[in-house]
């Protein structure tokens, strides 16, 4: 059941996101941002519209918050993959946008990707004003200089750091640099429904490091077939990971244990949020 619902949301998400960059200019930058946003495996739009149907809104409704949240994820990337931050060539089993194309395409097209995110948040389709209101500024501290910003800042700090980050420095730099969007996704619905966000947060807390974990995980023991990237940059590097610190078999425990804590903290929801909880198991057993 959840295979089947993340395969509708990653259909029903792409076809939103091509529309959405398909209203802009034809050209270079434009294909750029397509190429940009496919593919994927669209957890994050899947906490958006698991998380809006706990509040009763429906897909259609809170479609155009699913695709905010992966255009946004998809500015990050290529950002994140340029020679002046992690420098890569390879993500989602593709050439990066700067290898492709070049590097200011992959800088705008990042920049436009982030615009389309905002532009999105404010569909009339998700609500009243003052929602879509509080929906721009969620998302805007999530990504900002106190979230998803911050967290890339202090990754990038890591690297010429004199020694490496202590587990708590990890912990805090991962807080922003994956978890903060990842909460804005997971909460959006109850943004949107006006609810109590408490329950959504605490969840996505846990399943951001669980996540982060896993990936800390899958760079030592996968592919590169199986990531999508390069494997290993952090380690040679000399960068400490959840693995470095707590082994290979504590950094698994760990994410278990995160991921026990993340589908408890959706108790208030019963079996109403079954989607929400396989959501937190398949994202470590996908790369564990």
């Amino acid at each position: 059941m959840f295979q089947a619902r993340l395969a509708e949301v990653q259909r029903g998400v792409q076809a939103a996101l091509d529309a959405a960059i398909a209203r802009h200019p034809a050209g270079q930058l434009r294909d750029a941002m397509c190429y940009a946003a496919a593919g994927g495996k669209r957890l994050r739009a899947f906490l958006v519209l698991e998380g809006a149907a706990l509040h009763g809104i429906a897909q259609l409704q809170a479609l155009p918050a699913a695709a905010a949240v992966e255009a946004l994820h998809a500015y990050s990337l290529v950002h994140d993959d340029l020679p002046a931050m992690d420098n890569d060539d390879l993500r989602r089993g593709q050439p990066t946008v700067h290898v492709k194309w070049n590097e200011a395409t992959a800088v705008l097209a990042g920049d436009a990707l982030q615009a389309l995110a905002f532009e999105l948040c404010c569909d009339p389709v998700l609500g009243p004003p003052d929602r879509r209101l509080d929906l721009v500024a969620a998302l805007a501290r999530a990504v900002g200089a106190a979230g998803m910003v911050y967290g890339q800042a202090l990754d990038i700090a890591a690297e010429t750091a004199a020694a490496p980050l202590t587990l708590a420095e990890i912990t805090t730099l991962q807080a922003g640099k994956t978890g903060a969007l990842i909460a804005f996704a997971a909460e959006s619905g109850a943004i949107l429904a006006g609810a109590n966000r408490a329950p959504l947060a605490a969840f996505a807390a846990a399943l951001g490091l669980a996540f982060q974990i896993a990936d800390d995980i899958l760079d030592v023991t996968g592919t590169e077939a199986q990531a999508g990237k390069r494997l290993g940059k952090d380690a040679q590097a000399g960068k400490a990971t959840f693995v470095t610190l707590l082994g290979l078999a504590g950094a698994r425990a760990r994410a278990a244990a995160l991921v026990a804590e993340a589908e408890a903290a959706l108790a208030p929801y019963g079996a109403k949020a079954q989607n929400l909880r396989a959501a937190a198991r398949f994202a470590i057993a996908r790369q564990m």
